[in-house]
Order: structure tokens, then sequence, then C-alpha cells
């Protein structure tokens, strides 16, 4: 589905080299909005960039890491420069790297803390201001977070991962209560089990195998289930936030 009311705006998606932000990324610029594509795999975001323009979108392919703040502030300036200023912000860069906490792995802990939610807030301090401009000038500005179902669901092994989600749904509402009276609309989106490469990034062979299994067998929902929720929820009238939404399988 496209969505008519995104033409003419100016989009940055993180994690836009797979997943749910790649399908972000094709749907917000399918509906006419130029989007800048953020993540660190170039060729990732180059193939992406040619496919929107193949379509007749308009794409911009930034390479950046969401844990290191140089790369971010040099992507800012990158997307200012060529696009101008951001009225949509998709936080959509994550990763899950589920193990008992028993096993002390702060190595992941570490990396889930820096993506998920530092990473989260070193963006939002790139385009936040570009936000409260648009909404001081009474147009659509948005910002989107991608929290997940496991921010108020307990898993075994996803004790730290939940914690990071969980930040970014409570960090979300709180934002509301500061860019709302600004006309900016804050919001987190909770997914359930969703088809994306985590299990890529997992080295417990245990439980990639079982969260594998998972995907190609129980009831799940795609990148794009979630990119079109995202795109109906920033086409709402302006006065229109929807601030949470959980989105799950229907038989989950």
């Amino acid at each position: 589905m496209t969505y008519p009311a995104l033409a003419g705006r100016t989009a940055v998606v993180t994690g836009a080299a797979s997943g749910i932000g790649a399908a972000t990324a094709r749907l917000l610029a399918a509906g006419g909005a130029a989007v800048a594509l953020l993540a660190r795999r170039t060729d990732r975001l180059e193939e992406l960039a040619a496919k929107i323009t193949a379509e007749g979108g308009t794409a911009l392919a930034v390479a950046a890491d969401i844990t290191d703040q140089l790369s971010v502030d040099q992507a800012a300036a990158t997307v200012h420069r060529v696009l101008g200023g951001v009225d949509l912000l998709v936080n959509a860069a994550g990763v899950a790297l589920p193990n008992p906490a028993e096993l002390g792995r702060s190595d992941e802990w570490t990396r889930m803390i820096d993506t998920n939610l530092t990473g989260t807030l070193r963006v939002i301090r790139a385009f936040g201001g570009d936000l409260v401009a648009a909404g001081g000038q009474d147009r659509a500005a948005d910002l989107v977070n991608i929290s997940s179902v496991s921010a108020r669901t307990a898993f075994p092994a996803f004790a730290v991962y939940a914690a990071t989600k969980a930040a970014v749904t409570h960090l979300s509402a709180s934002l509301r209560t500061e860019y709302g009276p600004r006309g900016v609309r804050v919001s987190a989106m909770e997914p359930g089990l969703t088809d994306t490469e985590i299990v890529g990034h997992i080295d417990n062979a245990e439980l990639a195998a079982y969260l594998g299994t998972a995907m190609r067998t129980g009831p799940v929902l795609s990148a794009e289930d979630v990119a079109d929720l995202i795109g109906y929820t920033v086409s709402r009238p302006r006065h229109v936030n929807l601030s949470h939404t959980l989105v799950q399988p229907t038989r989950a």
C-alpha cells in the first residue's frame, strides 16, 4: 500500500540495510518521500538506493554507525547538505544478542545498549532540531522508534535485549511530552516476531536454531507488515498521534 500523504516529506531511516528499516525506506519512497538510508553496510545501502531510484523514488545512501558519535554527526551533515531538513525519522536500527544473563556476556550487553538505546538517542539528537522546526512551521513531523514486544513480554535469554527495548518504549513516551507540544508526533512501535536477519547475529547455536525454526514454521510478521503500519501511522492527520502500537501475528 502507498500513502499519498508522504509526498514531499524528507525522511531518515536507520537500520536501512535490511529488515524493517529497508522495507520502511521503500514504502516511504513509494509514497513520495525523499529518504536517507542510514546503516553500516554501504553495499546494501547502495543496492537499496538503486532499487528505489529505479522505482521512481528518491533515496540517499549514507554509511553510518550509530554507536559512533562522529559517524552520526557526519551522516547528519551529509543528509542536511543533500536533502535539507528532515521531518520524518524512523529509528529501526537494532541488534538482538540473546544469551542467559548468568553467562555474563558484557560484550553483548554493551553492544545492545549502545545500539538499541544510546544509538537511538544519538540519532534523535542529530535530527531532533529538524523535527521541531517542521512542527513549528505547522508541517507534519514524526519520530518513530522501533521497540519490540519484548519490552512488555518476558522471554528466556532475552533479558538485556528486552531491557533496552523497554527503555526505548519509555523513552518514546517521555519524549512525547517534550516534542508533542511543539508539533512533533512521537510513536513507539512494538512488533512481535518478525522475519528479519536477527538469527544471523546470534552466537548461541541452540537459540539460533530455535529462532530459525520459529521463523520458518511459526506465526511471524514480515518486515513489510511493520513498514505498512509505520506508513499508516505517519500519514494520519497532523493532530492525530498513534503514540504506542503493539503488533503481533494473529495466531501468536
